[in-house]
């Protein structure tokens, strides 16, 4: 399961900052449904269980380890890339911890090894335009959830001439689970379990001195994750937000994929899309990657601690003012996805399972080809010695 962090930030003596060591690179081996000889850009996999990152890239259609890095501290939770793609930001229990991006995607730790920031930031992004990381924690066990918004030097590090934004929440059960800023830079959405998810105006690294919250759909159900629609060539705004979400399919029996429109966001009336909320086939929408063309949504789904979970796909289509939601098919995945992104080149739809195991034949990572939306396994793979605990994935834009 995901862990959370909801208390004070542990002064936890650094380990060694070392790179191989601990680490064997995996051999991959082709997944069960076809070949390609498709390149990636790099990507990043957060080991949390091992305190590493192992940094990828896939060269005609073959996985390629880059190398492995032992952070500096223990109890990892999240991590995220600058726009500029030089930068990279690990969230954890002792504080945000800074990357710099090298030749073939080789990391230097930066700051001299300390945190930029003592925030214990259980999710965290970057604004559109690579000035503010906005992390979200919660400083003390059962208190409100804090918002920060960093401000960022050409460096990478905390610029210090500039204040932190930030705002606090108070909801009952709240635990942060997942957190993405909409590609027009105004709003802030943070999934919160039991307590819904709260959308936070947000400009120019400021929040908004209110908040929308979207309670769960069904009683007893938690928000896991959340996505904004990417902003493209003809899509200056996002058209549609999405809620992952446990109990949150029409009958409150399973997970389900929520689809709201972005525009009635501040409405005062929130709509949802014709056939809203929809069944992701299994109990935890964990994850969930709205496709760079705006197209496609996928949503990588948990099925407890020792089943195989899967990746669910559904095809998006707009017409005027209204968009039309498909459910697609599903594929094979591992023990509990927690994480997805996709490749620089949007080759891969890449996905880690936190309970990957070389033993059971689960793996750490997972590689999917697209076509017309539809998931191909290509690749699949250990990201260390398991058990790694394989619990989030970044890609360098």
């Amino acid at each position: 399961m995901r862990r959370v962090w909801s208390g004070l930030a542990l002064a936890i003596p650094l380990l060694l900052a070392g790179c191989k060591g601990f680490w064997t690179p995996p051999s991959s081996s082709g997944g069960s449904g076809g070949t390609t000889t498709l390149s990636s850009g790099v990507f990043y996999v957060l080991n949390q269980g091992t305190n590493q990152i192992a940094a990828y890239s896939i060269a005609t259609g073959k996985l390629t380890a880059i190398n492995a890095y032992t952070l500096p501290v223990v109890s990892p939770f999240a991590l995220t890339v600058s726009p500029n793609s030089s930068f990279l930001y690990v969230g954890t229990a002792s504080g945000i911890f800074l990357y710099s991006i090298g030749s073939g995607g080789a990391l230097t730790l930066a700051n001299n090894g300390s945190s930029i920031s003592q925030d214990a930031a259980g999710a965290l992004r970057i604004d559109p335009t690579g000035s503010w990381l906005v992390d979200a924690w919660i400083p003390v066990t059962g208190g409100p959830v804090q918002l920060d918004s960093i401000p960022l030097a050409s460096n990478g590090t905390a610029n210090t001439s500039q204040k932190v934004q930030s705002i606090s929440v108070s909801l009952a059960g709240a635990s942060v689970k997942g957190l993405t800023i909409s590609g027009d830079g105004n709003n802030v959405f943070v999934a919160l379990g039991t307590a819904g998810t709260i959308v936070v105006p947000y400009a120019s690294g400021a929040f908004g001195t209110t908040f929308t919250s979207i309670p769960v759909q069904h009683s007893l159900g938690a928000d896991l994750s959340v996505a904004v629609d990417p902003v493209t060539a003809t899509n200056s705004t996002p058209r549609l937000f999405y809620i992952g979400e446990t109990l949150g399919n029409s009958s409150g029996s399973s997970g389900g994929l929520r689809i709201f429109n972005y525009d009635s966001l501040g409405t005062g009336s929130l709509t949802q899309v014709s056939g809203s909320p929809f069944a992701t086939g299994t109990s935890a929408p964990n994850a969930i990657l709205a496709e760079a063309t705006g197209g496609y949504v996928y949503v990588a789904n948990g099925n407890g601690e020792t089943a195989a979970g899967n990746l669910s796909w559904f095809t998006i289509a707009t017409s005027g003012t209204t968009d039309t939601v498909t459910a697609g098919n599903s594929v094979a995945a591992g023990i509990q996805p927690m994480g997805l992104a996709e490749d620089s080149q949007n080759n891969f739809v890449l996905a880690v399972s936190s309970g990957g195991s070389t033993s059971s034949g689960n793996p750490d990572l997972d590689a999917y080809t697209m076509s017309s939306g539809a998931l191909t396994s290509v690749i699949v793979s250990a990201t260390g010695t398991d058990p790694v605990g394989a619990s989030a994935i970044a890609a360098v834009p």
